[in-house]
């Protein structure tokens, strides 16, 4: 067995990662985050040595198979699952409409799903599109304006037998909620339901478990956590198994092949499983097995991060002249606010003036940004720590959105 939680040396981390040097503050980890030196060497390699398509019997092709191989391990165990349950694709996005298309065969008209508002629109479009095509109910779960959560005992009204799905996030890349998906999903499975818990933003910041969440398909994006751009979907392998996605014909019939429609990006595979050893190794002081790695490192960088942005919400909190949505509470490190006088694009501007990347709009939180009434002056602005910040860029960052109120 690995060790617990361990300690993150932050100067150590930063010295992983080449793009730093621009001398920026990166704040801008919900929507995307750089890349570690040895992703960016495992991507080269793979482009610097022959690979051709899978299923030939030379060499290059059988380093293509050992390539898919690897990242399907790599992302097992980041989430818990098996290497044969390991859905590979272009985003999370594009996976969650095949994914869809593939499930919605089995639905009936009269049949019901569950979506949140709380979920960024990857794990809400897909849904209700094709529920309106087939004739579908779709039931929504409500956030709670003021806190910014997402109350699990709402499902009690929402579910029933009819109830053939239940989409919701384990995270919101745009305020940090938290939801008790474990209390979702046992719900949800006491009526039968299938659960797609979208994981894309929660994968940087916690240790994920696929099966105690009660996740059924769980989805993933590298580019989330200083990887390249390739998402994941992981299921039971059986469960795919019963599905019938839309393929080429001579495509491969197997699982998980037959859901990944087109040659894959091969030398991006290379960069999803040297992002999931750099997660791995964050702690120096985790051992063992790649999975009881991420173990110890995950808890190193919830700690870390967490004690970085309980400082940076209390400070935004504390300025008259600043909104930060929702209530503290059990949070990743993502927050959007508003501020008085500006719009949300003015501010991020004046932000990368001063050397801060930070976003602005609705993130895709579309339908939440809507119950917060803040989509009709541009959305927000979206501030993320990753494990690569510092105290000091948090501080200089406090400063800068202080300075705003002169504006």
């Amino acid at each position: 067995m690995g060790t617990g939680e361990g300690r993150l040396d932050v100067a150590r981390v930063r010295g992983l990662f080449p793009g730093l040097s621009d001398g920026f503050v990166h704040a801008d980890g919900a929507a995307g985050t750089l890349l570690p030196e040895n992703v960016v060497l495992a991507v080269a390699q793979a482009m610097r040595v022959p690979i051709a398509a899978r299923g030939g019997a030379f060499p290059a092709s059988a380093r293509a198979e050992g390539l898919v191989a690897s990242a399907r391990a790599a992302v097992a165990d980041l989430v818990g699952g098996v290497s044969t349950g390991v859905v590979l694709g272009p985003n999370m996005t594009t996976l969650t409409y095949a994914l869809a298309r593939a499930l919605a065969r089995t639905w009936r008209p009269g049949d019901e799903i569950v979506v949140s508002r709380l979920d960024h629109d990857a794990n809400v479009r897909p849904w209700v599109q094709l529920a309106e095509e087939i004739g579908v109910l779709v039931r929504w779960a409500e956030v709670d304006i003021e806190t910014g959560e997402l109350p699990d005992w709402q499902y009690d009204e929402l579910l029933g037998d009819r109830t053939r799905l239940v989409a919701v996030t384990a995270a919101s890349g745009a305020i940090g909620t938290r939801p008790d998906v474990a209390a979702i999903a046992e719900r949800a499975h006491a009526v039968g339901a299938l659960v797609y818990v979208d994981a894309v933003h929660a994968a940087a910041h916690h240790f994920l478990d696929a099966r105690a969440m009660g996740a059924d398909f769980l989805a993933v994006a590298a580019d989330k956590w200083c990887g390249p751009h390739v998402g994941a979907v992981v299921a039971d392998p059986a469960l795919l198994q019963e599905l019938e996605p839309d393929k080429l014909v001579p495509a491969p019939e197997r699982v998980p092949d037959r859901f990944e429609n087109g040659s894959p990006a091969l030398e991006l595979l290379a960069g999803v499983s040297a992002a999931v050893d750099h997660l791995a190794s964050l702690s120096e002081d985790a051992t063992g097995s790649r999975r009881d790695r991420l173990r110890g490192s995950m808890g190193a960088v919830a700690a870390y991060e967490s004690s970085l942005f309980a400082w940076l919400d209390q400070a935004l909190r504390a300025m008259r002249h600043v909104q930060v949505l929702g209530s503290p509470g059990d949070r990743t490190p993502a927050l959007s606010f508003t501020v008085d006088g500006m719009r949300p694009r003015q501010v991020a501007v004046e932000l990368a003036r001063r050397g801060i990347c930070a976003w602005d709009g609705d993130f895709y939180a579309r339908e939440l940004f809507d119950a917060l009434g803040v989509n009709e002056q541009g959305g927000a602005v979206q501030l993320g720590l990753m494990h690569y910040n510092t105290a000091e860029e948090v501080g200089y960052v406090i400063d800068s959105v202080a300075a705003l109120r002169a504006r």
